[in-house]
C-alpha cells in the first residue's frame, strides 16, 4: 500500500478523534452540569488540555525520542486516550446525576494522552516520508489534510447523528437529542481512537536515533531541545507561537455555544435558522477551510518565508473574531459567520502547520519528537490555557446562563478578542526577523 495513504489515513484517524467533542462539548458540559456550574467549568475543560499541553508533549516525546518508537508510542497514548473518553461516556450514560469530580478525572486522563499523539503524528510522518525519500515540505501538507476531512467527518457524523429512545444507539427520527449534545461525542471520540491504536500497529518502523558515546543527563531526559531558546530566532519563534496560541481554542470553546444561544431569540428567522440550530456543522466550514489552505503552505512558504506565513495567520485571527462579532444567524449577518468559518483556515494552518514543518526543519534528529513536544507545549499548552483561562473571565463577565445557553454580549468578548490578536500581530511584525533564506535551505 502506498506510504504517503497509510500515512493519510493515519491523519484523518487522529483529527477524528478530536472532532467528535472538541467543538460541540459545551452544549453537554453545560446542561449536564448545571447553568452555574456548566458555566464556570465549561472553559477549564479546554485549559485542562492547555494543562497537560504543557509537559505531556514533552514527556511522551522524549519517551519517543529515547525508549519507544514513535508509531508505537502514538499507539499506546491512544490506547489510554480511548479507554479515558470512553470512561467519561459510561459515566454519564449510567449516571442519573452526573459526578463532576469522576468525569473530569476520566477527561483529564484522556487528554492528558491524546494532546502528545498531536505531536507524534507529526514526527512519525516526517520520519516515515524522510525515510522513503519523499520531500517533507510538499508531501507533508497533502497527508495532513486527510486529518481536517477526519476532523470534519466526525463533527458531521456527531451533528446529524441522534440517540434512539435507550439512551444508547442510533435512530433516523430527528428529535432534541442529537449526538453533538450528548454524551454520544465522547464514546464517538474514544471508539476511534481506539481503532488508531489498533492501526499503529501497521505503520512502518521509526527506528530511534542512537547517539555514539556518552549521553549528558539534559540529552537523556530530552531536555536539549530547549537549546534552541539560545538561537534569538527560535526564541522569539516560541514566545510568538505561545502568544497565538491563546487564539487556538478560543472559538473551540466558544463558537458553538455562541452560535446556539440565538435560539432563544424571540425573532423567529434568527431562532429558527440553520446557523442556531446547526452550528457543529456551520463550524465545519472552517474545518474544509483549513483542508484547502494546507494545500497552499508549500507554496506560501517557499515563496514568502515563515514570517510572512505566521503573519498571515495572526491577521485571520482578527477577522476570525471580528466576524463572529459583527454577525448573526439571519441573513445577511450570516455571512459574517460564513467568512469566520473561512479565515479560519488561514488562521490555524498557515501557523500549526507550517510551524511543525518549520520546527521539523531547524533541529537535529536525535531531538525531533522533542522538538515538536516542545512546540506543542508553548502553542495548545501554555498558550491555549492562557487563552481560554482569560476568554473565559471575559464571557462569564460578559454572558449569563438561560436553560441550556450562555446567552449576554457576545459582541463586546469577540471584539476584545479580535484587539489581541491585532496587537500580537503588529508587535511579531515589527519584533521578528527571521533568516534570508527559503527554508528548503535551512540546515540542520
Amino acid at each position: 500500500m502506498n506510504i504517503k495513504f497509510r500515512l493519510a489515513v493515519m491523519n484523518f484517524l487522529q483529527f477524528a478523534v478530536w472532532g467528535a467533542y472538541l467543538v460541540c462539548m459545551g452544549n453537554f458540559i453545560v446542561p449536564a452540569f448545571g447553568e452555574n456550574l456548566g458555566k464556570e467549568l465549561l472553559p477549564w475543560f479546554y485549559i485542562i488540555q492547555g494543562i497537560v499541553s504543557i509537559f505531556m508533549p514533552a514527556i511522551i516525546g522524549i519517551v519517543a525520542d529515547k525508549f519507544i518508537q514513535p508509531q508505537r508510542m502514538l499507539g499506546l497514548s491512544h490506547l489510554v486516550a480511548g479507554l479515558g473518553m470512553l470512561g467519561c461516556f459510561w459515566v454519564a450514560y449510567s449516571s442519573e446525576v452526573l459526578n463532576p469530580t469522576t468525569f473530569i478525572v476520566l477527561y483529564t486522563l484522556s487528554v492528558a494522552f491524546y494532546m502528545p499523539t498531536i505531536a507524534l503524528t507529526n514526527t512519525v510522518a516526517f520520519t516515515v516520508l524522510k525515510k522513503n525519500g519523499y520531500d517533507t515540505v510538499k508531501d507533508f501538507p497533502p497527508i495532513r489534510v486527510l486529518g481536517t476531512v477526519g476532523f470534519i467527518a466526525s463533527m458531521w457524523f456527531v451533528n446529524s447523528a441522534y440517540l434512539d429512545n435507550t439512551g444508547f444507539g442510533l435512530t433516523l427520527e430527528a428529535n432534541a437529542f442529537k449526538f453533538q449534545n450528548t454524551y454520544m461525542q465522547f464514546f464517538v471520540s474514544g471508539f476511534l481512537s481506539l481503532m488508531l491504536f489498533l492501526y499503529c500497529y501497521t505503520l512502518p518502523q521509526c527506528p530511534l536515533q542512537k547517539k555514539e558515546g556518552k549521553t549528558s543527563i539534559s540529552e537523556a531526559l530530552g531536555l536539549n531541545a530547549f537549546k534552541l531558546f539560545k538561537r534569538r530566532q527560535m526564541a522569539l519563534f516560541f514566545i510568538f507561537s505561545a502568544l497565538l496560541g491563546m487564539c487556538l481554542q478560543v472559538t473551540n470553546s466558544y463558537a458553538v455555544p455562541f452560535m446556539s444561544s440565538f435560539k432563544l431569540s424571540p425573532d423567529p428567522l434568527i431562532s429558527d435558522s440553520f446557523v442556531s440550530n446547526n452550528p457543529t456543522m456551520l463550524s465545519s466550514i472552517s474545518q474544509i477551510s483549513e483542508a484547502l489552505c494546507i494545500l497552499m503552505i508549500p507554496f506560501f512558504l517557499k515563496r514568502f518565508g515563515i514570517k510572512i506565513v505566521m503573519l498571515m495567520s495572526l491577521f485571520a485571527w482578527v477577522f476570525r473574531f471580528g466576524f463572529f462579532g459583527i454577525g448573526n444567524p439571519a441573513m445577511p449577518g450570516a455571512i459574517f459567520f460564513i467568512l469566520s468559518c473561512i479565515v479560519y483556515g488561514v488562521a490555524f494552518d498557515f501557523f500549526n502547520v507550517s510551524g511543525g514543518i518549520f520546527v521539523d526543519q531547524e533541529c537535529d534528529p536525535n531531538i525531533k519528537a522533542s522538538a515538536q513536544g516542545l512546540f506543542m507545549m508553548m502553542t495548545n499548552g501554555i498558550g491555549a490555557s492562557v487563552g481560554v483561562f482569560a476568554a473565559g473571565k471575559i464571557v462569564n463577565a460578559f454572558c449569563h446562563t438561560e436553560g441550556d445557553y450562555l446567552v449576554g454580549d457576545w459582541q463586546i468578548c469577540w471584539f476584545v478578542f479580535a484587539a489581541f490578536a491585532l496587537v500580537v500581530g503588529i508587535t511579531f511584525a515589527l519584533v521578528f526577523k527571521p533568516e534570508k533564506k527559503p527554508i528548503t535551505e535551512i540546515k540542520h
